[in-house]
């Protein structure tokens, strides 16, 4: 029963990041943006949380205002504020300037991956940061950590999941349900239409692929201070483009993210806890570490004629057009 627990936990640790991205990404090609630079954004986001989460820990503040549990959420917070800025190089480049979208993103993710190490280096003369012990820890609610199972699993489950659980709730109903998301929408079915209707399409795109550099730093600093405790230039390994993938398998919905997200973090865990499997100790543990890929590709493959993204997903919006 307590390595079923563990491994509950821990698909919940692995999926957060992918789901919060992937949220991210909802929001971006709702509007018609595609947000390749997700990648990147979490790299920032992790950079970003582990320095603050680090120096913060050094600093040893205690007070009436702040103590050691809030340092790993003002840490998640300020990747999420860099992944916002960062994402502002895309929405110029795509939106203003209406460079390819593709193009744009993947330049981004070139840029994150050599502007963290070389900050890095001149900040710790190292491409790694020191390690810190101020990450998330499980959660902690009082008399439900004392029920038998459930309070075993709470310990072991990181808040962020919760977090992630609210923002599933809440960009469904923005997307489905308020003004906001039907021009969200809008923009990224019909953006001439929307345009004709008086939604400023380039105003509603921009914020969009805000919001995904915001949530997409956040699942950075989230990846960093739950499943790491040093960042280092492989620290994502590729969940950004898990996220996207996550983001199609899920069709575009807040809930198809959710569960696809935990799918995803459980062949994570499948990868990592593979060696201590008696049935796959004669298997290569390098064949388990390509499993969350390989699962990723399968998955795109089977539902790639069943799903269809927002159709302006990718186009460069020309007011002109009709």
């Amino acid at each position: 029963m307590d390595s079923i627990i563990t491994i509950i936990a821990s698909t919940f640790m692995y999926a957060t990041p992918i789901i919060v991205a992937a949220i991210g990404g909802l929001f971006s090609e709702r509007s018609g943006v595609t947000n390749i630079a997700l990648e990147g954004i979490m790299l920032i986001g992790a950079f970003v949380a582990a320095v603050l989460c680090y120096f913060l820990g050094q600093m040893n503040i205690n007070s009436a205002f702040f103590n050691d549990s809030m340092i790993p959420w003002i840490s998640a917070l300020a990747g999420g504020i860099a992944g916002l800025i960062f994402s502002i190089l895309h929405a110029i480049a795509s939106i203003k300037y209406k460079a390819d979208q593709i193009i744009s993103g993947t330049a981004l993710n070139m840029l994150a991956l050599g502007l963290t190490v070389f900050v890095s280096q001149v900040m710790f003369q190292s491409q790694r940061t020191p390690a810190f012990n101020n990450g998330f820890k499980g959660i902690n609610i009082g008399f439900l950590n004392d029920i038998p199972i459930l309070g075993n699993l709470l310990i072991q489950t990181y808040s962020p999941f919760i977090f992630s659980l609210v923002l599933v709730v809440v960009t469904w109903f923005i997307v489905k349900k308020t003004r906001f998301g039907l021009r969200l929408r809008a923009c990224g079915e019909y953006p001439q239409a929307a345009a004709s209707m008086g939604i400023n399409v380039y105003k509603t795109r921009y914020i969009a692929v805000i919001i995904s550099g915001l949530l997409g730093g956040i699942a950075g600093g989230f990846m960093m201070l739950t499943v790491d405790q040093e960042f280092s230039a492989s620290v994502i390994h590729g969940f950004g483009f898990i996220a996207i993938a996550t983001l199609i398998f899920g069709k575009w919905n807040a809930w198809g993210v959710l569960f696809a997200g935990l799918f995803f973090g459980f062949s994570n865990v499948i990868a990592t806890t593979s060696g201590s499997i008696a049935i796959f100790k004669d298997i290569p543990n390098d064949f388990f570490f390509m499993l969350p890929y390989i699962l990723t590709i399968l998955a795109l493959v089977i539902t790639s004629g069943k799903s269809s993204g927002p159709k302006a997903v990718g186009e460069i919006y020309d007011e002109e057009k009709r």
